[in-house]
């Protein structure tokens, strides 16, 4: 027997078998093309032409470390799974190497298959699975179904149906998030695909056993394939897997794991404040002008950094600017006295600066870049560059592409002195590029390690600067990408009556000292859904405490990136922001440290109210939003014995409430209204 981190490998008839209790089974899956794949399971990724014919050759173990080899005929594969401190998570990576005579292409390569997880298939009527269904400002929405509601019906025979999520193209969470939580009999199993490209899962029966496939993108769902010469081999995307008995319990776990890996910078480790004048203030046209009105409000708030977001790099009006971009030097109309001259100011105000970029991308119209790189540095697929919503793609393979993003960030940091820089990505460029690759897919998955090397190089050239990662909000959200960022945007939603849907479940995604949230304090709307007013006289006469505290408690809990204009508030309203930063700076530690807890489960657009938290050190802080329930009333069971409860922002709120044993009873005073409490528990 081979046991680690709560996982048990056995050697039966040659073959490495993973042992559960519902029984023995493979945990490896490779296709090669024209190759038999002896199955009548349809769609389905096992009974792949290796699988089966996987021999076990040898494993080496150590403290936190497995490594198991098997191997056909045609290939050996190598299984990598690793643990880690304080969690019973464990990351999984396969290696496949060619060690035929001839030349392969690989259609598929699983990284993990994880059979006997929970329940037999004739209980998926009792075996639950919640995905993360995502988009542009309806980010991590968790959906709890049956097996049995997802059409996994007990069968005789095994069935065709599949349970699947898969993403194919350059956003990795445009439309689901690569990860999920399956439940059976009290016990929890949650995974995580780790790629910011394709990715696929899948969940069915074989005979009366139920499995969890989880790799990469492959040849049926998404075109990818990969030859390998004699020798050659090919590693896929990494995969972590986490346990526990209650859903905090599992998230607890796969947040553990996801602050062993996530990406780090010695200019986050304070996870210091943002203003960024993008959001219902400045949108695509800063000015010289604009910042420096702003300035002085900005910087009584005691705010660390200040960013300039998109327009500061062109000349032409704010409405086609995205067509001309990709030059990245500095706008005279805009700037007349030189960016610099503005990023100075807002160091002069006691903060430091931030520009935004979207260097993956140049716009159609960009006769300057058009004419400075050559064909091969774009993506192409078919002989013609990508092209969507008026930008073309750089292809970071190039090194033509490299020299000048290394430069522009070069002449952004040194000589328009920016100390933080917003990497936006506003596209997704779909299948891949089939320029040097076998498939537009492994191009896509070329380019990509090759965007995120470059990165790793320029934060090693700029230790000091902060790097953030957004794609029209979270479209690009995975742990992938967050290995290689400290930080990143979770929305791009505009209405912060809505954000709490997303604020409230983004911590079983997003590790809380990663996770931007917009507040917007300013903004004044007659109705919902309807356009926001930035009048001065409306905002000064409608923009109430309430509005207010709701947009700081969306981002306590997260990394607040403040907006909006602030200049029309009234000093005490400005007190009330300056209070909620305040204990933002307290609960730095708790970030850092603190596990997500859902008292209600998950939060979702359906319901008239939010919760979540954060608990740490025998305290519960949490957050608590009524979003428009008219009775006022809510009940929040808690786990443990609640000592005694106080709302900690804002101070003087009108929010009461009772705190009981096992529950905290609250009466709202309004029906948009929210309040962050504290809760001191006895577990």
């Amino acid at each position: 027997m081979i046991r680690f981190n709560g996982l048990t490998f056995d050697v039966k008839d040659g073959r490495c078998v993973l042992v559960t209790d519902c029984g023995e089974y493979g945990f490896s899956e490779v296709q090669i093309a024209g190759e038999n794949k002896d199955s009548h399971f349809g769609n389905k990724m096992i009974c792949s032409s290796e699988g089966r014919k996987l021999k076990y050759l040898s494993h080496e173990i150590g403290e936190n470390r497995l490594e198991i080899l098997q191997a056909s005929d045609s290939v050996k594969v190598k299984t990598v799974f690793t643990g880690y401190t304080g969690t019973n998570a464990v990351s999984v990576y396969t290696e496949t190497e060619n060690i035929s005579d001839r030349e392969i292409v690989l259609e598929e390569v699983s990284a993990f298959v994880h059979t006997g997880f929970c329940g037999n298939a004739a209980e998926t009527d009792k075996t639950y699975f919640t995905r993360f269904v995502s988009g542009h400002h309806c980010e991590c929405q968790p959906i709890k179904s049956s097996l049995r509601a997802l059409g996994l019906t007990p069968c005789e025979v095994t069935s065709q149906k599949r349970i699947f999520g898969l993403n194919v193209g350059s956003w990795s969470t445009k439309e689901e998030l690569p990860q999920g939580i399956l439940e059976w009999n009290g016990r929890y199993t949650m995974f995580q695909i780790e790629s910011s490209h394709g990715w696929y899962y899948e969940i069915s029966d074989d005979g009366k056993r139920l499995y969890l496939y989880l790799g990469g993108v492959n040849t049926p769902f998404g075109g990818w394939c990969k030859r390998l010469t004699v020798g050659e081999s090919y590693r896929t995307i990494t995969v972590a897997l986490s346990f526990g008995n209650t859903l905090n319990g599992v998230i607890g776990a796969m947040t553990v794991y996801r602050r062993h890996i996530k990406g780090v910078c010695p200019a986050d480790e304070e996870l210091p404040t943002v203003f960024n004048e993008y959001m219902h203030l400045s949108w695509d046209n800063p000015s010289e002008e604009n910042t420096k009105k702003y300035l002085s409000v900005v910087s009584g708030l005691g705010i660390n950094y200040y960013v300039i977001d998109c327009g500061w790099h062109n000349e032409e009006p704010s409405d086609e600017i995205y067509s001309y971009v990709g030059q990245w030097k500095e706008s005279k109309v805009r700037f007349p006295h030189g960016i610099r001259e503005t990023t100075d100011s807002i160091r002069r105000a006691g903060m430091k600066a931030g520009l935004w970029i979207e260097p993956e991308v140049v716009g159609y119209l960009c006769k300057e870049m058009l004419d400075y790189y050559d064909e091969e540095c774009f993506i192409r697929r078919n002989g013609k560059k990508v092209l969507v919503m008026g930008r073309y793609f750089l292809d970071f393979r190039h090194p033509k592409v490299i020299a000048y993003l290394t430069e522009t960030v070069r002449r952004m940091v040194e000589d328009y002195g920016a100390d933080y820089i917003k990497m936006d990505y506003n596209q997704d460029l779909g299948a891949g590029c089939d320029r040097d690759a076998d498939s537009p897919a492994s191009g896509l998955e070329a380019h990509l390690q090759a965007f995120l090397n470059w990165i790793d190089e320029i934060r090693k050239m700029y230790p000091n600067v902060l790097f953030e990662t957004c794609a029209s909000g979270g479209l690009r959200m995975d742990y992938n990408t967050l290995r290689h960022f400290s930080i990143v945007s979770t929305s791009d939603q505009t209405d912060y009556r809505k954000y709490p849907y997303i604020a409230g479940n983004i911590f079983s995604a997003v590790l809380p000292e990663q996770a931007a949230v917009w507040s917007y304090p300013a903004v004044f709307y007659r109705k919902q859904d309807e356009a926001p007013s930035y009048d001065g006289d409306c905002l000064r006469k409608f923009v109430s405490d309430d509005q207010i505290a709701m947009n700081m408690i969306n981002a306590l809990l997260g990394r607040i990136h403040l907006a909006s204009h602030l200049e029309f508030l009234s000093k005490s309203q400005l007190s009330l922001i300056k209070e909620g930063l305040c204990y933002y700076e307290r609960l730095r530690d708790v970030k850092q440290t603190g596990m997500p807890v859902y008292p209600l489960g998950f939060n979702d657009f359906s319901r008239k109210n939010a919760v979540c938290g954060l608990f740490c050190e025998n305290t519960l802080y949490l957050a608590v939003w009524n979003l428009g329930n008219t009775e006022k009333k809510l009940s929040i069971p808690l786990e443990g014995q609640a000592k005694k409860a106080k709302i900690s922002y804002p101070k003087n709120s009108e929010i009461k409430y009772i705190i009981q044993k096992d529950k905290l009873e609250i009466i709202f005073a309004k029906d948009y209204q929210a309040g962050f409490f504290e809760i001191e528990i006895n577990l």
